[in-house]
């Protein structure tokens, strides 16, 4: 459906000019909204090209919505059309949510960005293994600094397997595999952890204390931690690569990956983000709060730095944004504001083609000519690593690596443990002037590490074994090294990463540390 409104007046007088020019130049003065003709007719036929089942888009600038609509099909089985009003799965866009909500409690003195996380936590706690887990405060967790691992954990109604309590998923995963602020290390595993304090010091759970204190304030109605009572007929059906229907999941990180909202409410949020004073929305955070979200922390790619739930970017053309993307099972979303151009674009889609970031960005430059060069769409890539991709594309999965040449201080005979929740297993690592390395997990065959290479500071690779718990065993793995090389040892984290397959599985991290045998 397609919907073009004025939602509110340019009320700020440091704002007015932009809307001056912005209309003016856009001839959206009055009832007319920028044409968007093209981006819509590249949707539609996107569509089709890739078989996606729906997309929603919603633009806002000066404080008003210029475009919100939906394409294809929600429900493909039952012929439910999308529109700006269907509620998608946000994926990792629930982090800049969850963060809004934990800066509520920051803001009434009840939370300190800068006291350890454990302090909020219960019996389980954050474990330093190598590492002082004291410093790993309640901002390094919102700005992936604490040194926690990549983690994800799914469970699908249609299976026997369900979430264990949060004390249980601590107490297994939440083992720092670097230093506190050492570097910036993506992990879902820090905002589920966001969340159950965000519990513990509220005393509501976290979908009730989200949907009182952040969703109901903002006039957020299509907004909630998973399907909220009530809701259940508006929420897009997620579609798999396969296109078959996905049943519903969840997993261990609500906090990071749980909040669902229409376009139309999203792109209210990302107003709110913006200043403006939205008529049923209520002002939950203050404008101070506002901008230390947006504030960097640390880089986390090329081009890109982290705040507190908040990816800035800058783009080739200028143009500053301040966004989240979101990629799982069945998602693909993306959440944009520029703060300084007062604008906000969203793009959601229940499939995991890489088609939002191309529709996002063809909107920047629809918005803004001049700033934003015109993107190339994407090609058609083996769907099977779609789904992946899509849970590690913040992680900045992929990025590349120099080619994998041993220095002196690696080269040899490497042996210690890697740990999991039920007890350690031995790991060796040989590795020989040529760049070979094997790898033996306690008393399995040795095997040749995959694609090993080494970047001056990181040995990284994969091979198949049996890590031997429960949780990695539902799915079948590929274990990944990432070990730090400090002096005389090796240490830092083996991933369980399930392979790609029709659904997303897991990733679950073990600490490992080896010491160079002599």
């Amino acid at each position: 459906m397609r919907r073009t409104v004025r939602q509110s007046a340019c009320r700020r007088p440091q704002v007015l000019w932009f809307c001056v020019f912005f209309l003016t130049a856009t001839g959206v003065r009055g009832q007319t909204a920028p044409d968007f003709s093209s981006v819509r007719s590249e949707i539609r036929n996107a569509l089709v090209a890739w078989d996606a089942p729906s997309m929603a888009v919603a633009v806002a600038v000066g404080g008003e919505i210029v475009w919100e609509e939906g394409f294809g099909w929600a429900d493909r089985e039952r012929r439910i059309p999308a529109t700006e009003h269907t509620m998608y799965s946000l994926a990792s866009i629930s982090k800049p949510i969850t963060a809004t909500g934990l800066m509520v409690l920051v803001e009434r003195g009840l939370i300190d960005l800068d006291r350890p996380a454990n302090d909020y936590l219960g019996p389980a706690k954050i474990d330093g293994r190598a590492f002082d887990a004291g410093r790993a405060t309640v901002r390094h967790a919102a700005s992936h600094t604490a040194g926690l691992p990549l983690h994800y954990q799914f469970f699908y109604e249609d299976e026997p397997y369900r979430r264990p309590h949060m004390d249980e998923t601590i107490r297994r995963y939440a083992n720092l595999v670097t230093a506190p602020d050492e570097r910036w290390n993506y992990s879902n595993l820090g905002y589920g952890i966001l969340d159950y304090i965000i519990e513990r010091v509220s005393g509501q759970s976290y979908p009730d204390y989200m949907r009182d204190e952040v969703f109901q304030p903002l006039g957020l109605t299509r907004t909630s931690v998973d399907i909220g009572p009530g809701l259940e007929a508006f929420a897009a059906t997620r579609y798999a690569t396969d296109q078959s229907p996905i049943p519903f999941y969840d997993f261990d990180h609500p906090g990071a990956s749980a909040v669902f909202s229409s376009a139309h409410d999203l792109v209210r949020f990302g107003m709110f983000h913006l200043g403006h004073d939205i008529g049923d929305q209520r002002r939950i955070i203050s404008d101070a709060a506002i901008e230390a979200m947006r504030r960097p922390i640390r880089e986390s790619a090329p081009g890109d730095a982290y705040g507190l739930g908040w990816v800035m970017r800058e783009l080739p053309g200028g143009l500053r944004l301040q966004r989240h993307g979101g990629g799982m099972g069945g998602v693909r979303t993306e959440l944009a504001i520029a703060p300084e151009e007062n604008a906000a674009v969203v793009v959601l889609s229940n499939s995991a083609s890489p088609l939002t970031g191309y529709v996002s960005n063809l909107i920047w430059h629809t918005l803004f000519p001049d700033a934003v060069p015109k993107p190339t769409p994407p090609e058609l890539p083996d769907p099977h690593r779609l789904e992946r991709e899509g849970i590690l594309e913040d992680a900045g999965e992929g990025a590349a690596l120099i080619e994998f040449t041993p220095m002196p201080d690696l080269v040899g005979d490497w042996v210690g443990e890697v740990d999991t929740h039920l007890g350690p297993h031995r790991l060796a690592l040989a590795i020989d002037d040529g760049g070979r390395v094997h790898a033996q997990l306690g008393d399995q065959l040795w095997t040749l590490l995959n694609n090993a290479r080494f970047d001056g500071e990181y040995l990284r690779g994969g091979f198949k074994g049996d890590i031997g718990t429960g949780d990695a065993n539902r799915t079948d793995y590929v274990l990944s090294f990432e070990l730090r090389l400090r002096g005389d040892v090796l240490n830092g984290s083996v991933t369980a990463i399930t392979l790609p397959n029709v659904r997303l599985g897991n990733a679950l991290t073990h600490w490992a540390e080896l010491r160079r045998r002599r």
